[in-house]
């Protein structure tokens, strides 16, 4: 039921669930600088790199620069998932884990739970040698649609009570980071802040985030957060060179100020950014996160072509690495083996200033809704 409730929104040509776009994209003023927020010359994105997201007393957790978003993993609704797909996701994450790429982002409401229960199946069964400290799990609470009564009733222990269920889908004891998957709970922020005390005080999880929060509830979840010591770690928002609005409205500035992790969801815009689609071969309408006609994308996707054969990799790796030069932590779909080798493409080298600039030239600022879609 919940996983029918999220994706109403995307089938009905709502964007991020919430909100009625024009398909026709903005470009950002010709006088926005958008080099101001790369990273120094001297860092290079690698396979080895490693970004801390910030726990209670000390206790981090090393993220790498990839996570792998497991939102298609059972969803029948958007992604048309079928259990004959297992084996290809089980060949890709034997891919991830050789090169120890083993950050795993997921939500309670992705297949109604059946993305969960896939990725524990991974770590549990198909990881052969590798240390459960060396996976990275990250899963999200969805207020007011995973359990309603719960989060009426008894706003703080939600999270908790929410996150109970996960692991024991997941059969672990522990997942690293765990995030309000949007700012649309009926609790105060205050009330979120203390279930998500409740959950690392428990041993639940490691670090808290939130996602698709804006700069200024996310800073105020970073102070209830601290009344109880503990820090907040991530912000994952829809961010990629058609959607630059964490730029423009102060996100990327305010998580580098405060040690906050910034993480891009939709980094290649639901396969817009991918090279797979034109203009004559659009995505599936029910791909909704950067709506726009392929018609208006096609500028980007020659600059980034032109940039593939210059580096040997992919379309994709390009728009990757433009976001991992931007200092985000793209999270990207995976279903098979070939997205996973393309998508690792992305680390071992980046993009000057002067061809980031370039496709920033022919990016788009993106949209925006109150409920659901910020940062």
């Amino acid at each position: 039921m919940a996983q029918k409730i999220l994706q109403a929104g995307l089938s009905s040509g709502m964007s991020a669930v919430s909100g009625f776009h024009s398909s026709k994209p903005k470009h950002l003023d010709s006088s926005y600088d958008g080099l101001k927020h790369v990273v120094p010359d001297s860092f290079t994105p690698q396979l080895d790199t490693r970004y801390t997201l910030q726990g209670k007393n000390g206790k981090d957790v090393q993220i790498p620069l990839i996570s792998w978003g497991a939102w298609s993993w059972g969803d029948s609704s958007t992604f048309h998932w079928s259990n004959d797909e297992l084996p290809a996701v089980q060949a890709a994450w034997q891919q991830c884990v050789k090169q120890g790429m083993t950050f795993v982002d997921t939500a309670q409401v992705y297949g109604t739970g059946r993305s969960e229960e896939i990725l524990g199946d991974l770590i549990n069964n198909h990881s052969p040698g590798v240390p459960r400290e060396q996976i990275v799990v990250q899963t999200k609470w969805l207020p007011n649609v995973t359990d309603a009564g719960t989060n009426a009733l008894h706003p703080v222990d939600a999270p908790f009570k929410e996150l109970q269920n996960t692991l024991k889908r997941m059969n672990l004891d522990y997942i690293d980071c765990y995030l309000v998957h949007g700012p649309v709970h009926i609790s105060s922020i205050k009330q979120v802040a203390a279930g998500l005390a409740k959950c690392v005080e428990a041993g639940m999880t490691r670090a808290v985030g939130v996602a698709n929060y804006s700069v200024d509830k996310m800073l105020k979840m970073k102070e209830a957060l601290a009344e109880h010591g503990i820090p907040l770690a991530t912000n994952q928002c829809e961010y990629s060179i058609l959607r630059r609005l964490p730029e423009t409205e102060g996100m990327l500035e305010a998580c580098k100020a405060n040690s906050i992790v910034f993480q891009s969801y939709s980094s290649i815009a639901q396969g817009r950014l991918s090279g797979k689609y034109t203009k004559d071969n659009p995505p599936p309408k029910e791909y909704k996160f950067s709506q726009y006609d392929m018609e208006y994308v096609e500028p980007v996707l020659e600059v980034q072509r032109k940039l593939a054969n210059k580096y040997n990799v992919s379309v994709a790796a390009v728009a990757i690495n433009w976001n991992m030069c931007k200092g985000a932590v793209p999270v990207v779909g995976m279903r098979k083996e070939s997205q996973a080798v393309e998508d690792m493409a992305a680390l071992g080298w980046r993009l000057t200033k002067e061809e980031i600039n370039e496709l920033d030239k022919h990016s788009f600022e993106g949209q925006t809704t109150k409920l659901w879609q910020q940062g």
